[in-house]
């Protein structure tokens, strides 16, 4: 964002993202400010299936967000990431667990 257009852009951006929120199919709308970056604004949306994620694009609050886009003075960073499957604190613990083992078979052939 050109400098002093990222709090203008957040007045735009906050509200679409608490309406986006409420759309039937978002599992939710984030707006995150870099804390080293003023001029640096992260939208996230979370959607369940393609089709609400399309029907979304073709709205009018996504059309405000193309806008907000368009302040920007590069190019702006969009991507779509597809997740098929996630996993939560199991994966740590199992990291863990499996480093430890690894580490104290390592040492005790030493």
């Amino acid at each position: 964002m050109p400098p002093g257009k990222a709090k203008e852009a957040l007045e735009v951006l906050r509200p679409l993202a608490e309406r986006t929120s409420v759309e039937p199919g978002c599992a939710g709308c984030h707006v995150y400010c870099d804390a080293l970056q003023d001029d640096t604004i992260m939208m996230e949306e979370l959607w369940r299936n393609q089709k609400d994620l399309d029907r979304h694009l073709c709205s009018s609050n996504y059309q405000r967000v193309l806008l907000v886009m368009e302040m920007a003075e590069g190019k702006p960073e969009i991507s779509f990431n597809t997740i098929s499957h996630s996993t939560g604190l199991e994966t740590i613990v199992e990291a863990r667990s499996s480093a430890h083992k690894t580490r104290s078979e390592s040492e005790s052939q030493q």
